[in-house]
């Protein structure tokens, strides 16, 4: 992992000194990091923090913003009002931010973000991973569904750039590298030529 870090700073740096003298310095951008609960956005997120990006995740922004409800004593989650988050981030975020941010969340790919990561993972290894954080069975089930019919990609907007990994198959410090070095490409390719279909694979 030292060694996978090291190599990262190095790409880390780059990429930012590539993002710092684009287009007379605008720079920072705002990354989603999307996907099914249990998909893996939580350690993606937390290397590229480890590397110097900025991490907010869309429950903090909520909470920042008033737009976070009390538990739902069902499922034990906060429920987040998306489109009143939409609209005090559209003025909260006019321009570009002062540094790089990462937003890591499911909700995420819906706010005004520059680009968008979507994490997949194989319908029964995420079925093993949810069960393994005690999560109810009904909600492992409307996960593990919204999972096969794509996650957020019924929910996402065309024209932000869009990469997609596999994180059953995958290992997270590859997907990591991956991701900088997508950036330091300027985002191409814009979005991925097959994206991830589980009932084509033969996976449901």
């Amino acid at each position: 992992m030292h060694s996978f870090l090291g190599q990262c700073y190095a790409s880390a740096r780059s990429v930012l000194v590539v993002f710092a003298t684009r287009e007379g310095m605008e720079g920072a951008f705002r990354l989603a990091i999307s996907g099914t609960p249990g998909t893996g956005k939580s350690t993606v997120a937390s290397l590229l923090g480890d590397l110097g990006y900025r991490i907010e995740t869309v429950e903090s922004l909520a909470e920042e913003f008033g737009c976070i409800e009390e538990v739902d004593p069902r499922d034990g989650a906060r429920p987040i009002d998306v489109k009143n988050l939409q609209q005090k981030l559209k003025s909260a975020w006019e321009g570009m931010p002062n540094k790089t941010t990462v937003i890591d969340g499911h909700l995420s790919h819906l706010l005004g973000v520059d680009s968008v990561v979507i994490l997949r993972c194989r319908p029964e290894e995420l079925r093993e991973r949810l069960a393994g954080r005690s999560y109810p069975n009904q909600k492992i089930d409307e996960n593990v569904d919204w999972e096969i019919l794509g996650g957020p990609w019924t929910e996402i907007e065309d024209g932000k750039p869009i990469i997609e990994f596999d994180t059953s198959c995958e290992r997270i410090e590859s997907i990591v590298a991956a991701i900088l070095q997508w950036v330091s490409d300027d985002f191409k390719p814009r979005s991925p030529r097959n994206p991830i279909d589980w009932v084509g694979k033969g996976e449901v």
